[in-house]
C-alpha cells in the first residue's frame, strides 16, 4: 500500500465525492494490506455507484477471498448483468470466467 498515493487519493475523494473513481481507487490500494476496509469503499461503490462496472471484478474477487461465496457469486451476476447492458464484451468476458472460476471453487 502506497501511504503517499493514498493519501492523495483521499484528499481527491474529499474534493469530489461524487466520481466513483476515487472510491475504486482507494478500495483498491487497501485490497491487498486492509482487505476489510478494501470491501467497505467497494460495498460503498456498489451501493451508491452501481453503474460503475470496474468495481464488480475486484469486489467480488475479494469477497470470494474472504470466502464469502454467495455475496461474491450475487456481484459477478450483477456486474455480468450491467456488463451485458452496457455492451462491454471485453468486460463480460472477463466477468462470466471468473464467475465460472468461482462456482468450480464451489463445488
Amino acid at each position: 500500500m502506497n501511504e503517499a498515493r493514498l493519501t492523495l487519493l483521499k484528499t481527491y475523494l474529499k474534493e469530489d465525492p461524487n466520481d466513483p473513481f476515487n472510491y475504486y481507487a482507494i478500495a483498491t490500494e487497501y485490497v491487498q494490506q486492509a482487505p476489510e476496509t478494501a470491501k467497505e469503499y467497494f460495498d460503498r461503490l456498489l451501493s451508491d455507484f452501481p453503474d460503475y462496472l470496474a468495481t464488480y471484478f475486484h469486489a467480488a474477487q475479494l469477497y470470494a477471498d474472504f470466502e464469502e461465496y454467495e455475496k461474491a457469486e450475487l456481484i459477478y451476476k450483477g456486474g455480468i448483468a450491467l456488463a451485458e447492458r452496457q455492451e462491454n464484451v471485453k468486460t463480460l468476458r472477463e466477468l462470466q470466467t471468473a464467475y465460472q472460476n468461482l462456482l468450480f471453487e464451489m463445488d
